[in-house]
């Protein structure tokens, strides 16, 4: 693990949102970007991932490449989202349990990271997740929170914490996968962790970085071209349950990046382009087009900007 600087000129943060199967999407991207700008990648010095964003930040930080990641999800993607005849009767068609289970992406992390931990990793790493259960009493009251995992050195440092069980945790997502360990997908608190990634740089006991020095390149998933009609929608429960995951997701993505592009100005650059159609997380079939939509995005503006910004 290299060292950590404090106050150094520049300080160089990349994010990636979640986004299921839409991950190979931004993988896309940061191979072309790392073709036309091939240093940008070696001068990150935190990468931040929630959910599949967390299994491309994880592996970049153990020195793959875009391209290996870009060939994890179309070797792989097909079998870890594989819901078979027999797991639909068991739950009901996903009324009463997980449309997957957890046991291949486990498989599949396991022979990327094997037993490694995050503070072996080659860079520092943020990847957000919730706790249901914390354990810890605020007053009277048992509470569940959010988990930021990192490998910053320290009293709250989680560098003893196994990468694959850190990436299992963030990518648990509700109805999709089941818990693990007493954790859900980490999108549920920050599927853009843009500014949870500012904040540990910012922090004293992290990163130790001042604002003026933090350059941030955050990179999405894809964004589905979601709308719905309607100026008075007296919807209920049964209405709201299902677009309102997506909604709240959408949400969150907005609000860091307003909180950044305020906070940082020029130092801060988002992509995050809208797709042609609407992708479902665990839509496998779809895996082509978005790597076809990843490769026609135009990428003049970014790739300036990293290459005044970052190399």
């Amino acid at each position: 693990m290299p060292a950590d600087s404090t106050n150094q000129e520049r300080y160089r943060i990349l994010s990636i949102d979640g986004g299921g199967i839409r991950g190979v999407f931004a993988a896309v991207l940061l191979d072309r970007l790392a073709v036309a700008c091939p240093s940008f990648l070696e001068h990150v010095d935190l990468v931040a991932g929630t959910s599949t964003g967390a299994i491309i930040a994880l592996g970049l930080a153990n020195d793959l490449a875009p391209s290996d990641l870009v060939k994890l999800y179309k070797d792989h993607a097909a079998k870890i989202f594989d819901d078979s005849w027999l797991d639909d009767l068991k739950d009901v068609g996903g009324l009463y349990g997980a449309d997957y289970d957890n046991e291949k992406l486990r498989d599949v992390l396991k022979g990327i990271f094997g037993k490694k931990k995050l503070a072996s990793l080659g860079k520092r790493v943020l990847v957000p997740a919730f706790d249901l259960d914390s354990g810890k009493v605020r007053g009277k009251v048992r509470m569940w929170q959010p988990k930021f995992f990192h490998n910053f050195p320290g009293q709250d440092s989680d560098g003893s914490e196994l990468v694959v069980d850190v990436a299992l945790r963030t990518c648990a997502a509700p109805t999709y996968f089941p818990s693990y360990q007493g954790y859900i997908d980490g999108s549920v608190v920050a599927i853009n962790p843009s500014v949870a990634a500012l904040a540990q740089a910012l922090d004293g006991q992290a990163a130790n970085q001042l604002l003026e020095n933090v350059r941030l390149f955050s990179i999405g998933t894809g964004l589905n071209p979601t709308y719905i009609e309607g100026q008075d929608l007296d919807w209920g429960f049964a209405q709201w349950a299902r677009p309102l995951i997506t909604l709240m997701s959408d949400g969150v993505m907005g609000v860091a990046d307003y909180q950044c592009a305020n906070l940082l100005d020029e130092h801060y650059h988002r992509l995050a382009p809208v797709l042609p159609e609407a992708v479902a997380l665990d839509d496998v079939s779809k895996i082509d087009d978005l790597i076809r939509y990843a490769k026609a995005e135009d990428l003049t503006d970014t790739i300036a900007w990293l290459q005044e910004h970052f190399d």
